[in-house]
């Protein structure tokens, strides 16, 4: 995740898509139980950190300079957890590319690489386990990026099973031009009915595939979202039927969307298909699996 280390280090925070997204229940807490295969991606922010007095955090948009943005929050917690007397200070500075509300996981990943970043910085020596715990206090998603790759994820998210990498593949992104509401995601939850929820066994059977090293079929990338996005923004189905128009033999909403995908195995294939809808004024995006 580091690059460069030096005076000061560079960490790339990758984004992400959920090949699948199955959800199975509303809990008694309140969240929703979930179960996905969650892939990071050839898209990343940046996140430049190198030591100073105090901590300080700026992005290139500075609108997400904010106390709520999970950059900060991740800083904090770090800071907390030196303890009274231990003078701790960082530069932190972000360089956002993944766009923010895509449904790609761009804050959660930000978070996950604040917290390796000051753990290293600081040479507070936690363990990878120790950070993932602190992740979780952060997000539902954010332990997922500390280490990233393809990993099941279960209970609100938090739960992480390590599984084989993926068979190398290449994405073609869609984000479609919808606006979005303050807490999207909250709000295409609260729009999820019983029969939006499933067992699960889509999950299951595409966690066999991958485990085999086999390429899964398209018809093992699921997302119990899908519904209630096209619903929610009904130009979305627009934005399907070009990326079906340009080649794409499926189409999968990634999280709670707008970001749209289709998983190719030929990196021209997928170069195709993009330069189609770059022709006709869409903002899209080729990038590679990554792997952990």
């Amino acid at each position: 995740m580091a690059e460069n280390p030096s005076e000061q280090e560079i960490y790339h925070a990758h984004a992400k898509i959920n090949l699948s997204l199955e959800v199975l229940n509303k809990r008694p807490d309140g969240f929703h139980e979930v179960m996905s295969v969650m892939q990071t991606i050839g898209l990343s922010d940046k996140l430049f950190v190198s030591l100073a007095d105090d901590l300080q955090f700026d992005c290139n948009q500075p609108e997400l300079v904010v106390e709520e943005n999970l950059v900060w929050r991740a800083a904090l917690l770090m800071l907390e957890l030196c303890g009274e007397g231990q003078q701790r200070g960082a530069d932190i500075y972000l360089e956002k590319v993944i766009p923010v509300k895509a449904g790609l996981g761009g804050g959660s990943s930000d978070a996950a690489a604040t917290l390796v970043a000051l753990n290293r910085l600081w040479k507070l020596e936690l363990s990878e386990a120790h950070l993932v715990e602190l992740a979780g206090q952060l997000g539902s998603d954010v332990p997922f990026f500390i280490r990233g790759g393809t990993a099941l994820a279960e209970g609100r998210g938090e739960r992480l099973e390590p599984l084989p990498d993926l068979t190398p593949s290449w994405l073609v992104l869609l984000f479609p031009q919808v606006d979005l509401p303050e807490n999207k995601t909250r709000e295409l939850y609260r729009m999820l009915d019983r029969n939006d929820f499933s067992s699960g066994g889509v999950t299951r059977a595409l966690v066999r595939a991958i485990s085999r090293q086999e390429r899964p079929s398209q018809s093992l990338f699921f997302n119990s979202f899908e519904r209630v996005v096209y619903e929610r923004f009904p130009r979305m189905d627009y934005f399907r039927q070009a990326m079906v128009e340009a080649g794409a033999d499926y189409v999968r909403v990634s999280g709670s969307g707008p970001t749209i995908y289709t998983l190719l195995h030929d990196e021209a294939d997928a170069w195709a298909i993009a330069g189609q809808l770059n022709e006709r004024g869409f903002a899209t995006a080729v990038v590679p699996t990554v792997q952990s």
